[in-house]
């Protein structure tokens, strides 16, 4: 199991917290420091099944300045998330086969 953590993010913390309570074995990725590649954010997305758009925290300012407002094709929304991980909708945990976006981070235990 793995989640993709942010140190500085509550709700990422709060995730992390149910993961230790949980006596699994789990993985610590903090994306910021190690982004995930184009391959592996649309594997993430294909598990977490969903549309890219809906992974991107639209209210950081990189993705007003640069990407709001613009067509983007899923390709291009996942290459931004690359380029700028901040915009990663976190926590995000990972199974085998499956993901769960921790919003709330309660709904974590549902993949436990």
């Amino acid at each position: 199991m793995l989640i993709y953590h942010n140190p500085r993010c509550s709700k990422s913390r709060q995730g992390l917290a149910i993961l230790k309570d949980s006596n699994q074995d789990f993985e610590i990725v903090e994306y910021l420091k190690n982004p995930p590649s184009q391959d592996e954010l649309s594997s993430i997305i294909k598990k977490l099944q969903i549309k890219p758009i809906e992974l991107v925290r639209k209210n950081e300012a990189i993705w007003k300045e640069k990407y709001k407002g613009k067509d983007l094709t899923d390709e291009q929304i996942i290459k931004a998330m690359v380029e700028n991980p901040k915009l990663i909708e976190r926590p995000i945990v990972i199974t085998n086969d499956k993901a769960i976006l921790g919003r709330p981070p309660e709904i974590i235990k549902n993949i436990l």
